[in-house]
């Protein structure tokens, strides 16, 4: 073989090593991200909602239960409330609506138990049925609100 044929054959090994190592290296941290990453805040909603679950229903005050919560997808937390003695035929939802709204915020802004929803930018919906189980609102607090 001549120098020339020698000098090609040497190259081509040297770019079969790099591109050899560097597939190694985009599999290695792939299987990193995948298999060895912290959980995400999606699955640790998903865990909070099911903690307080097992607590479910609770009565939060005299009017109102709690029946459960749900993580649910574009990083937004669910509350469902029934007010337990009201019928949805007997209320002016809009004036409770407009009643409960700042003091759901406020309750957002300052409890110490939603720290990590704040600072993780949670959208936070609070949604509301009668005794009989019809629906009667959605309040729906985005960071951009509360923040």
């Amino acid at each position: 073989m001549d120098n020339n044929t020698n000098n090609k054959m040497e190259k081509k090994k040297i770019i079969g090593m790099i591109v050899g190592a560097a597939a190694f290296l985009i599999a290695y941290f792939a299987v990193q991200q995948v298999l060895f990453k912290p959980p995400t805040f999606d699955k640790q909603m998903i865990q909070i909602a099911s903690e307080l679950n097992k607590s479910c229903p609770i009565m939060v005050d005299a009017e109102t239960q709690l029946d459960n919560t749900v993580a649910l997808p574009d990083n937004t937390f669910q509350y469902n409330y029934t007010l337990v003695s009201m019928e949805r035929a007997t209320l002016d939802i809009s004036e409770l609506e407009n009643y409960l709204q700042p003091i759901i915020l406020n309750n957002i802004k300052t409890n110490p138990d939603l720290k990590t929803f704040r600072d993780n930018d949670v959208i936070m919906a609070y949604n509301y049925k009668d005794k009989n189980g019809e629906h009667l609102f959605k309040l729906t607090f985005k960071p951009e609100i509360y923040k």
